[in-house]
């Protein structure tokens, strides 16, 4: 079990007595199926590209989930009420992806119930360094792909102004871990 799913799934965590989940650009699914098997009810994957399906279908089927897995391919930040709230929102290292941070922050917000639990690259010299080497890269090789930097301070305003509160905020060496839970009365 990965850090990030051990923190939702911690004795008194208000995630591990969630009954759904909505995750984020899971890929694979590892996350959802770890919580899954630790007592969460039903979840919910949204991702960008269909590249994972083949593999997530087959991850499931294998773990015996296929009833409380539902997978949806579409841009999150442009979905409608389709994809509906859920107790718990998991966004995996997927800010560093998106260069519109507040609108992803707002989306996955707006359908925690919840908690909202995210995972971003820390913003210390070595990951700034870090992640202009990346993207010289990718910017070499022709990728279209960037990865984004976003300030740690920024990201939690984005989503404590609708209404959460930070009950974890875990730096670790590359990568932070934060859940934050929504006050009664939040707004959504």
């Amino acid at each position: 079990m990965g850090p990030l799913s051990k923190s939702l799934t911690s004795s008194g965590s208000r995630a591990s007595k969630a009954k759904t989940l909505l995750e984020v650009e899971g890929g694979i699914g590892a996350i959802e199926i770890e919580l899954l098997r630790a007592g969460m009810g039903r979840a919910v994957n949204v991702e960008l590209t269909p590249t994972y399906e083949s593999a997530a279908s087959e991850l499931i089927l294998e773990a015996g989930l296929g009833d409380r897995v539902e997978r949806r391919v579409m841009n999150f930040t442009e979905a409608d009420t389709s994809v509906e709230a859920a107790d718990v929102v998991v966004m995996n290292r997927v800010i560093c992806c998106y260069s519109d941070m507040p609108n992803l922050a707002s989306a996955a917000a707006v359908r925690a119930k919840g908690m909202l639990v995210m995972s971003f690259p820390n913003y210390r010299l070595w990951t700034r360094l870090g992640l202009t080497i990346v993207n010289l890269v990718f910017r070499v090789i022709r990728m279209q792909f960037r990865v984004f930097l976003h300030p740690p301070v920024r990201i939690l305003a984005a989503v404590e102004q609708r209404g959460f509160k930070t009950r974890l905020n875990q730096p670790g060496l590359i990568w932070q871990i934060v859940a934050l839970e929504r006050t009664p009365g939040g707004a959504q």
